[in-house]
């Protein structure tokens, strides 16, 4: 039994090492990190932007594996950090927040990720030379992120994602 759970350990770590590491090098060969760096003119500080990305991958698997240790939430609630009564509306508010936060966030990290690849493969200049499309580039790509957007919007707001239609 000792022996299975070291075996297992060994393979969680040697796989999460390998998906990692492969999308680590993702984000290296687009250039993405760096990208950023030189259009916020701070490319002087690329490599803490490096390590933050790395410091959000390892806490988020850090949250994710250990769920147990990572509920703030709970403790919060528990202490009544905010006074008896008021807690749980200031801790719902607070919260909000933060995943209204996380979400803009990831979509725009996702978003430039996408992009990025695309643009690594030159896929937005050949299709734009495929259709003739020469001017308002930007204009097309502005209005698929609002499409984007505006599709998540309607897709969590109405709670489409519990019922699936």
């Amino acid at each position: 039994m000792f022996i299975r759970w070291i075996l297992l350990a060994v393979c969680g770590m040697s796989f999460g090492m390998i998906v990692s590491g492969g999308v680590f090098t993702v984000l290296l060969s687009v250039g993405l990190i760096p990208r950023f760096a030189g259009k916020m003119h701070i490319a002087r500080h690329v490599f803490i932007l490096e390590e933050m990305v790395v410091l959000g991958t390892i806490v988020g698997n850090f949250m994710s594996v250990f769920s147990d240790y990572s509920r703030l939430g709970e403790w919060v609630r528990e202490k009544q950090l905010f006074g008896m009564g008021q807690t749980n509306g200031i801790w719902h508010l607070i919260s909000t927040v933060l995943l209204i936060l996380f979400g803009v966030f990831a979509g725009i990290f996702v978003g430039c990720l996408a992009l990025a690849i695309a643009e690594m493969l030159n896929t937005i200049p050949i299709f734009s030379r495929r259709i003739g499309f020469r001017h308002g580039l930007g204009l097309a790509i502005l209005a698929v992120a609002f499409g984007k957007m505006l599709g998540s919007i309607i897709y969590f707001t109405q709670e489409i994602f519990l019922y699936g239609g």
